[in-house]
């Protein structure tokens, strides 16, 4: 199929769900989350559009709680033993907090709060840790953070953007801008911003709600879940080279295989992980992956994925060798996102109604210990949602 850009498809009336997980703006003041919600009260006000930032201004910001730095988790060195040799640091989105917190994995210390962002969901940080990326998934825009300066630039990219995702080499940020879903105010973009200018030098268009994006291992393709298929996105021409259909509807997370051959997406309407040949574009087989899962994550080494099912409070090991589920263990309440170090040692699944971090030690699929962010606030204030990890000068 020549590269060209995908069009919009119409609004049939239908109104399909974006996701079931969804967090009201009064609902994160109080400390609820509401689920089987349209988008469109996803910690979301303000009026339908075409996905561009209206004349007035945005939605006031809500900030009820904050993340303790110096908080010390109660997971076990002895429980996952090549934590300690972990040189990387965590970056976690919390939608409820408005900040961004960062925890080094090898102590699984919180060190802080670096960033302040209205209702983030999605997070990136750049390879060398220059910057962080977040998405105001309750505003119009995607802060950009230098850590060396301290300074905040607000990048403008449209309605209520999802998830930020870094190209391999650096050089660009995709923010998909979900806007209201896929009726009325929904948006079928994904931004796409200058890490050097802190700019949006272009906008890709895709269908209707664009949602998560991972790149394929060499950079050249990015893959992007919307409300019906995956889009397939050439980033040297920054055009869609392809569309792939989803059999189970409505995908949510993406993940793709070290080797760059599979592409792993969940479908939380169904209950299923999709497994695509990437060349193809065919799907081999669909994995019931319990209630809900949302959110998924590969191993570096390929062998191993990790879905955490919200609906019962548990993350599931599937081997990719045999696409069978090999472990389940509990998690905190209502999982929906999951990361993996870089380096192998540790998963962590973030549980969006404990606030809280479950870490899993792949190499025996055990739980290592939880990651707490604050005392004496409620939990459900913080809700998890993205999480990104940069490797950090050794202390030794």
């Amino acid at each position: 199929m020549s590269e060209q850009q995908s069009s919009h498809p119409a609004d049939d009336g239908s109104r399909r769900r974006r996701r079931r997980l969804g967090v009201t703006a009064g609902a994160v003041a109080a400390g609820l989350v509401v689920l089987a919600v349209p988008v469109t009260t996803l910690a979301l006000s303000g009026a339908p559009g075409n996905g561009k930032a209206p004349a007035a201004t945005p939605n006031a910001q809500e900030q009820p709680v904050s993340i303790q730095a110096g908080r010390k988790s109660d997971v076990s060195p002895a429980a996952s033993p090549t934590a300690a040799a972990s040189d990387y640091h965590a970056f976690i989105s919390f939608a409820g907090a408005g900040e961004v917190a960062e925890v080094d994995t090898a102590t699984d210390t919180v060190l802080g709060a670096p960033v302040s962002a209205d209702t983030t969901e999605g997070v990136a940080v750049t390879p060398d840790g220059s910057q962080i990326f977040a998405a105001q998934t309750g505003q119009y825009s995607v802060v950009a953070f230098n850590t060396a300066t301290k300074a905040k630039t607000t990048i403008e990219v449209g309605a209520f953007p999802q998830d930020v995702a870094i190209t391999p080499n650096g050089q660009q940020v995709y923010a998909t801008v979900t806007g209201g879903d896929s009726g009325r105010g929904g948006s079928n973009v994904v931004a796409v911003i200058s890490v050097a200018t802190d700019a949006v030098i272009g906008d890709i268009t895709v269908s209707s709600a664009p949602r998560q994006v991972a790149f394929s291992p060499d950079g050249s393709l990015a893959y992007v879940t919307t409300e019906t298929n995956i889009a397939v996105i050439n980033t040297a021409t920054g055009k869609v080279r392809r569309v792939i259909p989803d059999l189970a509807g409505s995908p949510q997370g993406i993940a793709v295989s070290p080797d760059g051959k599979t592409l792993y997406v969940s479908n939380p309407d169904a209950g299923t992980v999709s497994v695509i040949d990437a060349a193809t574009g065919l799907t081999r087989r669909l994995i019931k992956a319990g209630a809900e899962p949302y959110d998924l994550a590969i191993t570096p080494d390929g062998s191993t994925l990790y879905v955490p099912d919200m609906n019962s409070d548990t993350v599931v090991a599937v081997s990719t060798a045999t696409d069978k589920i090999v472990a389940t263990m509990p998690t905190g309440l209502l999982p929906g996102s999951v990361g993996i170090v870089p380096d192998g040692s540790q998963v962590w699944v973030g549980n969006v109604e404990s606030g809280s971090v479950t870490v899993i030690n792949p190499a025996t699929n055990t739980v290592s210990g939880t990651i707490t962010f604050g005392a004496g606030t409620s939990p459900l204030d913080g809700v998890p949602f993205g999480m990104a990890f940069v490797k950090v000068a050794s202390s030794s």
